[in-house]
C-alpha cells in the first residue's frame, strides 16, 4: 500500500496513520469511555493468552500492563482516529493493538501489535464486545446512580409539600385540584422506573460477542480462551458480564445495544415532560405561573436587568433532543447488519455513550442545582386552585353534570368563584345544596384524593 508517514512523538503505527489520512471526516474521536474499555478488553485476553500458552508470560505481563494504562485514561491523546471510520471499528482496534504494543515495546519487550496484542481476537469480536462493556459501565458506575440521585432529590421535594394544594392542568388548560407533592412524585417514580427500565435490558448487554473472532465461529481461538477473557474482565470491572448465548446472533446484530438505546431515548422523553413542567410552574414571575421559583443561577439577558432563566431545565431539553437523535442514528446503524457482521458498529457506540454520558451529567446537575433548591409560593398555588372552574366537578353527584357545567360557565363569564356563583344563583336558599354539603364539595385538599 506504499510509505506512510508517523509522527516520531506517536504511540500509533502505519495501520492507525492510514485510517487518520483516509478519514479525515468530522474530527471527533471515540468515547473515551470506549477506548478504555477496549484496553481492558486486551488487558484480559492478554492475561488469558498467557495462560493458555499462546504468547509468553513475559509478553502477556507486558501487554496486559500497557493496556491497563491505556484504560485509565493516560494515552487518551493517541487514538486520534476518526468515529466515520471502517464499519466493523478495525481501525480503532488497530489503534489500540499498535498503541498497546509501542508502549510494551518502550518497556523493552518485544511485542507485535497483530501477533500478540490481538492474539485469539478479531476486530470484529473485540470492538463490538468493547461496546458493550463500556455500555454497561457508563450505565452501572454513572447513569444509574445520577438517576438515583434525581429521583431521591424529587421524592424529597414530593415529601416537602405533600400537603402544598395546586391547581391541576390538562391540555394547558385548569383542571381539578392535586397536591404539589402527588405531581413530584409522579416526576420520581418516571426516574425510578428508568432505573428500572435500565436494569431490565443490561442482562443482554452484558453477554459479549467475544470468542467469534472473524465470523462468529471462533476460528484461531484455543479452548477456553472467551471464558476466561471474560472471567477476567469481570474481575478488571467488578461486572458479571456471559458470554453470548449464540455468537452469530452477537456478531451480526447489535439488537441489545439498539435495545439499550431506546431505554436511553424514553429516558430522555420522561426528562423532558419533567423539565417542562418546571418551566411552566417557575414561568414568570409577574406574568406566568409563578407557582414555583427555581435556583437563580445566572443572569437570563445580556439586555435586560433583573432576568432569570430556568437555564438547568432547558441545559437538560437539550441534552434529550440529542438523547433522541442520537437513538435514530443507533436505530439506524442497528439495521446494518450484513450476513456475519455489522458495519456501522463506531457510529453506533459514538452516539450511545455519548446518550449514556450526557443522562449521566445533566441528570445530576437537575437534582444538584436546581430540584434540590426549588421553592413555593403557596398561597398563589391555592388561589389558582380555588378560582378554577373545573372545582365545580364535584358538584356533579349533587347537581348533575349540566347543572353543574352552568355553574361554571356562569363564573367565567361573571369573572366570580364557583362558591360566589352558587350563592348569587340561589342554590343555597332554594334548597338544592346544604352549607355543610357546599364546603365539601369545594374542598380543593379533598379533591386530591378518591
Amino acid at each position: 500500500m506504499g510509505e506512510v508517514e508517523v509522527p516520531a512523538t506517536a504511540l500509533w503505527r502505519a495501520q492507525t496513520q492510514r485510517a487518520v489520512d483516509n478519514f479525515p471526516i468530522s474530527g471527533t474521536p471515540l468515547e473515551h469511555d470506549h477506548i478504555h474499555a477496549l484496553a481492558l478488553v486486551k488487558a484480559a485476553a492478554a492475561s488469558v493468552n498467557g495462560d493458555l500458552g499462546v504468547i509468553t508470560k513475559e509478553q502477556a505481563e507486558a501487554i496486559a500492563e500497557a493496556a491497563r494504562s491505556v484504560a485509565d485514561g493516560d494515552y487518551d491523546d493517541h487514538f486520534p482516529v476518526d468515529v466515520f471510520q471502517t464499519g466493523s471499528g478495525t481501525s480503532s482496534n488497530m489503534n489500540t493493538n499498535e498503541v498497546i504494543a509501542s508502549l510494551a515495546r518502550l518497556a523493552g519487550v518485544d511485542v507485535h501489535p497483530n501477533d500478540h496484542v490481538n492474539a485469539s481476537q478479531s476486530s470484529n469480536d473485540t470492538f463490538p464486545t468493547s461496546i458493550h462493556v463500556a455500555a454497561v459501565l457508563g450505565t452501572t458506575q454513572r447513569l444509574r446512580p445520577a438517576l438515583e440521585t434525581l429521583a431521591t432529590s424529587l421524592e424529597a421535594k414530593a415529601e416537602e409539600y405533600a400537603d402544598v394544594v395546586k391547581a391541576g392542568r390538562t391540555h394547558l388548560m385548569d383542571a381539578t385540584p392535586v397536591m404539589l407533592g402527588q405531581e413530584f412524585g409522579g416526576y420520581a417514580a418516571t426516574v425510578r422506573y428508568a432505573v428500572e427500565r435500565l436494569d431490565g435490558v443490561l442482562p443482554r448487554v452484558r453477554e459479549l460477542p467475544l470468542g467469534g473472532t472473524a465470523v462468529g465461529t471462533g476460528i484461531n481461538t484455543p479452548p477456553g480462551f472467551p471464558t476466561g477473557v471474560i472471567a477476567r474482565l469481570n474481575e478488571l470491572t467488578g461486572e458479571q458480564f456471559t458470554e453470548a448465548r449464540n455468537h452469530f446472533e452477537a456478531q451480526g446484530t447489535r439488537d441489545s445495544l439498539v435495545e439499550l438505546s431506546g431505554v436511553l431515548r424514553t429516558i430522555a422523553v420522561g426528562l423532558t415532560k419533567i423539565c417542562n413542567d418546571l418551566r411552566w410552574m417557575s414561568s414568570g414571575p409577574t406574568t406566568g405561573l409563578a407557582e414555583i421559583h427555581l435556583p437563580d443561577l445566572q443572569p437570563g439577558s445580556s439586555i435586560m436587568p433583573g432576568k432569570v432563566n430556568p437555564v438547568l431545565p432547558e441545559a437538560t431539553l437539550m441534552v434529550c433532543a440529542q438523547v433522541i437523535g442520537n437513538d435514530v442514528a443507533v436505530a439506524t446503524a442497528g439495521a446494518a447488519g450484513n450476513f456475519e457482521l455489522n458495519v456501522m458498529m463506531p457510529v453506533l457506540a459514538r452516539n450511545l455513550l455519548e446518550s449514556i454520558r450526557l443522562l449521566s451529567t445533566s441528570s445530576r446537575l437537575l437534582a444538584e442545582r436546581c430540584v434540590d433548591g426549588i421553592t413555593v409560593n403557596e398561597d398563589r398555588m391555592r388561589t389558582y386552585a380555588e378560582s378554577s372552574p373545573s372545582v365545580v366537578t364535584p358538584l356533579n353527584r349533587l347537581l348533575g353534570y349540566e347543572e353543574a357545567a352552568k355553574i361554571a360557565k356562569q363564573a367565567m363569564v361573571d369573572g366570580a368563584t364557583i362558591r360566589d356563583t352558587i350563592v348569587r344563583l340561589g342554590y343555597l336558599r332554594d334548597g338544592k345544596l346544604t352549607e355543610h354539603q357546599l364546603d365539601q364539595a369545594l374542598d380543593v385538599k379533598g379533591m386530591t384524593h378518591p
